[in-house]
């Protein structure tokens, strides 16, 4: 795998254990792939600012509700944060340092915003990833609420995340309690990587594309679906060594998947002579 210096950087912070990953700073250097001047250290200090700023409107006791209230309304009503509903799909949405300049971003990158602030001052909370929404919670025993920072900071409790669940994929499909589970960092930018690569498959920015499946399988490896998806990008920009590699790859891991007979055809058009 050829990294670009961003993926390179990407790298060596996603090889620490969870506990130890710079969230904000992975995320920044996925942002690197579209922004190669992105100065992370910069916006490394301007969320320390923020956490500072909230920390100097916090009341003499800290109540994780009065806490969650004071991070709201500095976000919300004095910064104006908020969800991008007119441009959803557009990928400035998951570089951090354009939801941090913008003030604009998607659930995941909002989310991000608020737990950076909110391990700053020290406040334990966690990323939520509800499929097709994204949340977060603190965590603090016999305390089950939820933030949503896509709508402003809204206060959720578990029968509401349930409602936006059955809202989102309708009435009929199962809700399990699970998908309320906290989210470590290596699965939050997996879950940031796989939504950018939807945007950019639909934009047919294939290059981009190809960066973030590098990312993604760094965190990953095992995902053969993915080193599927990345082979077959090599392939429409004519990379075909790489492409080879990655279909070989697929059909050795994966040997009876459904779609191996079309695998098997493009890897004999690679082998075929060029002329």
């Amino acid at each position: 795998m050829r990294l670009s210096p961003a993926g390179q950087r990407f790298y060596q912070e996603v090889q620490k254990a969870n506990g130890r990953i710079n969230l904000a700073a992975a995320a920044l250097y996925i942002a690197q792939e579209e922004y190669w001047d992105l100065d992370s250290k910069r916006y490394l200090e301007i969320l320390d600012d923020m956490a500072a700023d909230v920390r100097s409107r916090l009341p003499k006791h800290r109540y994780p509700l009065k806490v969650i209230q004071s991070i709201n309304h500095y976000l919300f009503d004095e910064l104006k944060f908020s969800g991008n509903e007119r441009d959803y799909y557009s990928p400035d949405n998951s570089c951090l340092n354009c939801v941090i300049d913008r003030k604009l971003g998607i659930p995941i990158t909002l989310s991000l915003v608020y737990l950076e602030i909110a391990h700053r001052l020290r406040f334990p909370m966690v990323g939520v990833g509800m499929p097709g929404h994204f949340l977060v919670r603190p965590v603090i025993d016999e305390m089950e609420v939820f933030v949503d920072p896509f709508n402003q900071g809204e206060i959720l409790f578990v029968a509401d995340c349930k409602a936006k669940f059955h809202q989102l994929h309708g009435p009929q499909t199962e809700w399990r309690l699970e998908f309320l589970s906290g989210m470590l960092p290596k699965a939050f930018l997996a879950r940031m990587l796989i939504n950018l690569k939807w945007v950019y498959l639909k934009l047919e920015a294939l290059d981009q594309a190809v960066a973030t499946l590098d990312k993604l399988l760094i965190l990953a490896p095992g995902q053969y679906q993915e080193v599927r998806d990345r082979g077959l990008l090599h392939y429409e920009l004519q990379n075909y060594d790489l492409a080879k590699q990655d279909l070989e790859g697929y059909l050795r891991s994966h040997p009876r998947a459904p779609d191996s007979p079309k695998i098997q055809q493009i890897l004999k058009r690679i082998d075929l002579p060029k002329r």
